[in-house]
């Protein structure tokens, strides 16, 4: 603090202590009375209050001031605020604080402010500590449970078993405080914040008193639920949408009704907005997006304060924020807390927080603290008194510990505990959750806490709050809202305030847009072209009948069927929209409607384009009327269809399951519509579901629009050709539907009649219906999205093998780890003389490194001239602020850089690195990348087994794995599945086993570890961090990453390695006993002390520039350059690289190839790890066969007994068209699956050569083949009987072997080798959907082949391999299948004058196949043109002799699949050409990405003076 600073700061208090008639605490009671004395200037002032705040932001000058109270208040308590002298402040600045904080104004404006008081408050859960790990095995387990479970419903007795997840919590939270929660990670903190926001939907039960300001908690909830608001860890908001845009939004939302001055609600947004916007500096990021983990936007610190001003619009009275500094630094982190405390000061609402990291300045800023130990509560009162009340319990603070840290580390369980004890209270001391919880109980503070209680209970008497709140609701409440409503504006308010935000949504993506529009373009180009003038513009023919219905289907089917987009873009907006509803902001459906609009401008361009091209290429109707019909139809269809698989994911929990139910709904709307299942062909049990399917009614209005009045020539006459040359119309009849003896011409009413049963006079009511089930989908989707549920949560869960469960309960599942006389042991062998083994270690040395990348057309430089080395024995520390090259400069050391240009030296023992470098380092990464589905176990072994030396044998490898479990303490959940966060290992867990992963490879030279501690509570990263301490001590090399440690922790490092901004050094060398040797330099360089509790860690960062509080003149650098210390540290290194050379070096030959395994042994054991892989994820094989089954048995139902008509030859065909659907549904589930391992992969194994990358590639197409091979077994089964198709072997067993044992291979291939090049998953769903498509539209089915275009018939019905898969398929389901025509099928004529039906067809006959019915007549001869079903589909190129040639050709597909696989999966994975940059359409519309570079500074940094602009002049 600078001396003006604490001149003034004690100015003021020493003011406010003679002057108490004017101290704060009595301003707001006198401000609401507004008594005579008080002067009129202030009574001007409150009435022209808007005319203030506005001239406040208005200018330079105000908007300085503003902030500079904001970093005033932004470090004072509770009970320092109530000093505050609030009348010596500037004449704006305090009517702006009355104002916020009594709004009791003479407006008659009731504040909503509200405390909390609870006593004994218990939360029930279900027991989730611990579960079986999820495998095939016991999803079959569970089914056959489901009897007995039901049972157990009916009898009311529960099987589910529950325990209490806090209990007995008491406290009391005045408004204007803010309490802080510690615990560590499944202490109960997030359930203890719910339960005080009322978000207690998860919970079983909740007992205990409540006190808001006297109500209960029932009466809150239901009626002043905006009043409390629970802010989750994570920061939802919409990505894409600016600052500005979100906090507008969230502002209007909460606009009350009575404003002070009648400000316009225009005013109010813009005056609040900018107010906290200023406050918490956000106003330069007004246009910036707010951007997520994927899309670029504001910085992590910048985002959380978004979070909080949204919060702080809603006007609430209690908040709660849940592990609030998640993901942040230190600095930022500090920046967030403190932007908390300026909000309670200036609004006087009350924050609960749950921070697990947080620094000495951070836990200052707070009124009252609870501690929580295993769900008891075992502290509650003032945060300067708790570290004092554990002192005296017996338990010893180090000088430097936290207070924050040392209540976290009291919480540990006692055989692992870290703190020391007072001498004398060794038996003292409470040692378990129940003792302590004990001995809180009997204190005095618990006796202080319910006196606080009671009196809070007196002061607060129910009906005056309930009176208060009631009439500060009804002044909120817009005009028309209902009385009891959460919501403050009305709902058509809430519908256009969504609708505005979803048209700034749509416009903040338009790469989405654009792709989503360029896809419906290209499409509908192939598409125009594939059907290119189907006949003459002057004359429609017969043969071009059926492809005009083959088009019409086809466009409509992708006009739909591109819906299926709406089921993941509803997952990924639901976090957001679900807290909207928690704040009480908006009915979720709302929401739901503005989407009907919001979308609907994008909609009806991509559809217009799709109609220009797809109508006038082809040649249709040309009529005005018509083509305006077809676009109508087509949007009302895909509007209607949009709307149903919104509602499908409305209904969904998961993405899984919502696509599998809209894979099989898609299949339900293609068959039913009659193209490929004529209606008159539908069996007469399944017929109705034609009458609710949407496309249906939309196909028969385009058909029978096309079709209306056209008079089609025939192409193809009855009888005709050699015999018949000279014969009249009159004794003729055209072979199409709908044909009439004796006519050449075929009317195409006529034609739809007989072949769809379609009329045109439906055409308008089929529109009609459509509209209305449109209108249905939409009512059912506003109504069930009201209910939908937040995406459930839970304590952290681990999954055990079946057999593993351990006895002990979770409470403490972590063991121990080791010591350091342990480890010596364990690493070294027993009596072994230490000095000697650290002697003989390598030694790796580097110096003069820079590094150079190019960077935006120019090159950057990220390292500069950096020197050091890592002696065995020592751990060194590699620190600096963000953006410094901390992993920048590990990465170069551990050659883990593939782009830009490395310069300088790099040696082992001063010689050049050996081959065996890579193998003989290993690298623990930030991220704790593995593989969900294994133990933990099993993960150690699969290293081990890859990674160690070929000689070594197997029992040896799992030995030393179960050495390395016993020392990271991992032996009580060794089997426990890694799992996902939430569901699998805790973060500390998790960060053991990647440490695990490397130590198992026995890396014999150096271990470098990136930011080992992020993300982990204060207890785990000191748990760690002692691993890595006893790991030195046996002589192990450690380089080590780190952000901003705590005291403790920074002390466990023998020397440090210090980066500022742009990869310069600032320290090389050690640190010292309580860190004497680094602070000495530092203070002989700044000048400024470093005092006994202060962190040395922040101290140093601070002197460089580099700290939350920092700022800084001099170049570090140069300093350091210039420094005697700088010419020691270079004078070793060349000392090192003198005597090191006559080191023997063990260069092991065995090291020096790349992979550890030969290649027999890496495919054995990747084929292992991903069939447990794929057997321990139930839910995916689950929705793989509930698609199959549900899709194959729907195909083969609808199909059942197909008989020996035309017909039935044609329905042969069409079948197989939807049974390759399914294998689309079934490749795009692959996709998602894949991708896991995939990401694995290259993010760990690869760089750190476990083994080769073709192994996981072909290892994953084995698997999947397997599976995928069961499920078309199950789909054969489903299809092939139910149709009665030929059981001979020779067709059953050809299509089985073909459909079931060769498809999949194929499908399989192709789905993989679609993913292994694409950048992601939706890349690879876009890519895969358009290529499927068009091979559908190749094979035949929808265009005849002798009706498509040159161009397209030579190449892609040759190439298109489902041109093979048809003929192959159809061919057993009509080969020798007699035919027999169904009546309408028959093609009748009048024979000439004097002839039977016998003479005169008999030539004709002979000539070509068919039979006739009735040869001894004289008219109306009945002949039916096939004998064979074979001759049916003879027309699309289908032969049973092709079918062992289609089998060949196959496998050249499936051959092709996987060289391509293999050779692209190189190319842009491994060789990383820029394919990716091919793909990533963004950059097809943007330019070249620039970089926000924003300094990293705290907004409530001190700056000088700031006392003196705020207070009166």
């Amino acid at each position: 603090m600078s001396s003006t600073d604490e001149h003034i700061e004690k100015d003021i208090s020493s003011k406010s202590n003679h002057d108490d008639d004017h101290s704060y605490a009595n301003s707001v009671q006198s401000y609401a009375a507004l008594d005579d004395q008080a002067d009129n200037e202030d009574m001007t002032a409150t009435s022209q209050l808007s005319r203030h705040i506005t001239n406040i932001l208005s200018n330079e000058d105000g908007i300085e001031r503003l902030e500079s109270m904001a970093r005033v208040i932004s470090r004072k308590t509770k009970k320092e605020m109530d000093s505050f002298e609030i009348n010596d402040l500037d004449f704006d600045l305090r009517s702006l604080l009355n104002y916020l904080r009594s709004r009791q104004l003479e407006q008659g404006i009731e504040p909503g402010d509200s405390g909390v008081a609870f006593k004994n408050l218990t939360a029930v859960g279900v027991d989730a500590s611990a579960a079986y790990g999820p495998s095939v095995a016991e999803m079959l387990r569970s089914i056959a449970t489901i009897p007995a479970h039901l049972i157990s419903k009916f009898t009311k007795k529960s099987d589910v078993p529950l325990r209490n997840i806090i209990q007995n919590c008491t406290g009391v939270v005045e408004s204007g405080e803010m309490l802080f929660v510690v615990g560590r990670p499944g202490a109960g903190c997030s359930t203890f914040l719910k339960c005080l926001s009322g978000e207690t939907s998860e919970l079983v039960d909740v007992q205990g008193d409540f006190s808001y300001d006297g109500l209960d908690q029932s009466e809150m909830m239901s009626k002043y639920k905006g009043y409390v608001i629970y802010c989750p860890e994570l920061d939802f908001h919409f990505p894409k949408i600016t600052v500005k845009e979100t906090i507008d939004f969230a502002l209007k939302c909460k606009t009350p009704r009575v404003r002070v001055d009648k400000m316009t609600r225009r005013q109010y947004v813009d005056n609040i907005r900018d107010l906290w916007c200023t406050v918490f500096g956000l106003r330069h990021t007004y246009a910036t997006k707010v951007g997520n983990d994927f899309v670029r936007g504001v910085s992590g610190g910048e985002r959380k304060r978004v979070s909080l001003v949204e919060a702080q619009a809603m006007n609430a009275s209690i908040y709660s924020w849940d592990n609030a500094t998640r993901g942040l630094d230190a600095s930022t982190a500090l920046e967030f807390a403190q932007a908390i405390r300026t909000a309670t000061n200036m609004v006087n609402n009350s924050a609960i927080v749950a921070i697990y990291q947080a620094g000495e300045n951070i836990y200052e800023l707070f009124d009252k603290t609870t501690v929580l130990y295993n769900g008891r509560q075992i502290y509650f009162g003032p945060a300067d008194k708790a570290v004092a009340f554990f002192s005296n319990m017996g338990w010893i603070k180090p000088n430097r510990m936290t207070s924050a840290e040392f209540l976290t580390s009291v919480t540990v369980d006692y055989e692992n505990r870290t703190l020391d004890i007072k001498p004398g209270y060794e038996d003292k001391v409470p040692k378990s959750s129940t003792e302590f919880e004990q001995y809180w109980l009997n204190s005095e503070d618990y006796q202080d806490l319910l006196r606080s209680y009671d009196d809070y209970q007196e002061r607060h008497p129910v009906e005056e709050t309930r009176d208060r709140l009631d009439v500060a609701k009804k002044q909120r409440l817009q005009q028309g809202q209902r009385e009891n409503s959460q919501y403050v504006v009305n709902y058509w308010t809430q519908v256009y305030y969504c609708m505005i935000r979803g048209f700034q949504r749509v416009k903040g993506d338009s790469t989405y847009t654009k792709v989503y529009l360029s896809s419906f373009l290209i499409k509908a180009l192939i598409i125009g072209s594939m059907f290119h003038k189907i006949d003459d513009k002057s004359q429609s023919t017969t043969a071009g009948a059926y492809s005009r219905g083959g088009m019409l289907f086809y466009v409509l089917l992708f006009a739909s069927v591109t819906s299926l987009a709406e089921i993941g873009n509803s997952f990924s907006s639901r976090p957001v929209i679900v807290k909207h509803k928690s704040y009480s902001m908006y009915h979720l459906s709302a929401e739901s409607l503005q989407e009907i609009i919001t979308e609907f401008p994008t909609k009806l361009v991509a559809i217009i384009m799709l109609c220009l091209v797809t109508y006038w290429i082809p040649l249709m109707k040309y009529e005005a009327g018509a083509f305006f019909q077809y676009i109508l139809y087509l949007l009302t269809v895909q509007q209607c269809t949009s709307f149903i698989f919104k509602f499908v994911a409305t209904m969904s929990k998961s993405g899984v399951d919502a696509h599998a139910v809209g894979g099989l709904w898609v299949l339900m709307l293609c068959v039913y519509a009659g193209f490929v299942l004529p209606i008159g062909e539908m069996h007469h049990w399944i017929r109705w579901i034609h009458f609710i399917n949407p496309l249906t009614y939309a196909f028969e209005s385009l058909v029978s629009t096309e079709f209306h009045h056209r008079e089609m020539l025939c192409s193809a006459l009855v009888p005709s050709g050699p015999g018949y040359e000279g014969i009249s119309i009159a004794n003729q009849v055209c072979n199409a539907a709908g044909a009439v003896k004796g006519n050449l011409y075929v009317s195409g009413d006529s034609y739809i009649l007989h072949q769809y049963h379609f009329a045109y006079k439906h055409a308008w009511r089929n529109w009609g219906v459509n509209i209305v089930w449109t209108f249905g989908y939409i009512v059912f989707n506003v109504i069930l999205s009201e209910y939908l549920k937040p995406i459930e949560g839970g304590g952290d869960l681990l999954l055990y093998k079946r057999g593993h469960m351990p006895q002990l309960g979770t409470e403490n599942a972590d063991a121990r780890t080791a010591s350091r006389e342990e480890m010596m042991e364990a690493l070294n062998g027993s009596n072994v003389d230490l000095e000697k083994v650290i002697a003989e270690k390598d030694v790796f040395t580097w110096n003069h490194l820079d590094y150079t990348i190019p960077y935006d057309g120019a090159t950057r430089k990220l390292l500069s001239d950096v020197f050091g080395y890592v002696k065995p024995g020592k751990m060194t520390a590699l620190m600096g602020e963000s953006g410094a090259g901390k992993t920048t400069l590990l990465n170069v050391l551990a050659q883990r850089i593939n782009m830009g240009v490395i310069t300088g030296d790099m040696f082992v023992n001063a010689k050049p690195l050996p081959a065996s470098f890579n193998r003989s380092c290993g690298y623990v990464a930030q991220a704790d990348n593995h593989m969900a589905e294994l133990s933990v176990r099993e993960s150690l072994r699969f290293a081990a087994e890859l990674r160690q030396q070929r000689s070594v044998p197997l029992e040896e490898k799992y030995e030393y794995v179960e050495k390395i479990i016993t020392l990271l303490g991992m032996q009580n959940y060794a089997e426990a599945l890694v799992g996902k966060t939430g569901r699998g290992l805790n973060v500390e867990q998790r960060k053991k086993l990647s440490i695990g992963v490397e130590l198992v490879a026995k890396p014999s030279l150096l271990l470098f570890l990136d930011e080992p501690t992020s993300g982990l509570d204060s207890q785990s990263a000191w748990s760690i961090v002692q691993f890595m301490r006893a790991l030195a001590d046996s002589g192990q090399s450690i380089l080590c990453t780190i952000h901003q440690p705590s005291a403790t922790l920074f002390e466990q490092f023998d020397r440090l390695l210090l980066l500022k901004k742009g990869g310069k050094m600032v320290y090389f060398g050690d640190i010292g006993a309580n860190s004497e040797t680094l602070l000495k330099y530092f203070e002989r360089q700044s000048g400024v002390k470093c005092g006994v509790s202060e962190n040395p860690a922040e101290y140093i960062l601070n002197c460089i520039g580099a700290g939350a509080t920092a700022s800084v003149s001099a170049d570090w650098h140069d300093l350091w350059l210039a420094s005697p210390e700088c010419a020691a540290a270079r004078a070793e290194v060349e000392e090192l690289h003198r005597v090191l050379p006559g080191r023997a070096v063990n260069d092991d030959p065995e090291l020096a190839t790349r992979f550890a395994a030969n290649y027999m042994t890496q495919i054995k054991c990747v084929l292992r790890r991903t069939f447990l892989q794929f057997w321990r994820s139930p839910v995916y094989i689950r929705a793989k066969f509930f698609e199959c089954v549900a899709c194959a048995l729907f195909v083969g139902l609808s199909y059942v007994g197909v008989n020996h008509s035309i017909g039935g030859a044609t329905e042969a065909f069409s079948s197989v068209f939807m049974l390759l659907l399914i294998s689309l549904a079934m490749i795009n589930q692959l996709h998602v699956f894949a991708y896991d391992s995939r990401e694995l992969y290259e993010v760990r194994e690869a760089a750190s050569n476990t083994f080769h990358w073709s192994a996981l590639l072909l290892c994953h197409a084995a698997v999947e083949n397997f599976w995928s091979t069961l499920c078309q077994f199950m789909c054969f089964i489903c299809y092939y009987w139910p149709a009665q198709f030929n059981g001979r072997a020779s067709h059953a067993g050809f299509f089985f072997f073909f459909y079931v044992l060769v498809f999949p291979l194929y499908f399989v291939t192709y789905g993989l080798w679609i993913l292994y090049m694409s950048p992601d998953v939706p890349s690879a769903s876009m890519i895969n959907s358009n290529l499927f498509a068009a091979m559908l539209l190749f094979c035949g089915i929808l265009q005849p082949r002798q009706k498509m275009p040159a161009f397209w018939r030579r190449l892609m019905y040759n190439v298109s391999p489902f041109t093979y898969v048809v003929q192959s398929l159809v061919t057993p389901l009509v080969h020798n299948k007699k035919v027999v025509c169904n009546p309408h099928e028959y093609n009748i004529m009048d024979p000439p004058s004097g002839q039977t039906c016998g003479e005169f067809l008999s030539t004709y006959m002979n000539n070509n196949t068919g039979y006739l019915v009735n040869p001894s007549a004289t008219e109306s001869c009945e002949y039916c043109p096939y004998s064979v079903q074979d001759q049916v589909v003879e027309q699309y190129n289908v032969k049973w002799n092709y079918r062992w040639r289609n089998f060949g050709f196959m496998w050249a597909y499936i051959c092709f699949n996987i060289a391509a696989m293999l050779f692209c999966y190189y190319i842009v994975r491994v060789k990383v050409w820029s394919l990716k940059s091919v793909l990533n359409f963004k950059n097809w519309f943007n330019g070249p990405r620039k970089e926000r570079h924003e300094d990293d500074i705290n907004i409530f940094q001190k700056v000088p003076g700031d006392e003196s602009k705020i207070t009166k002049n």
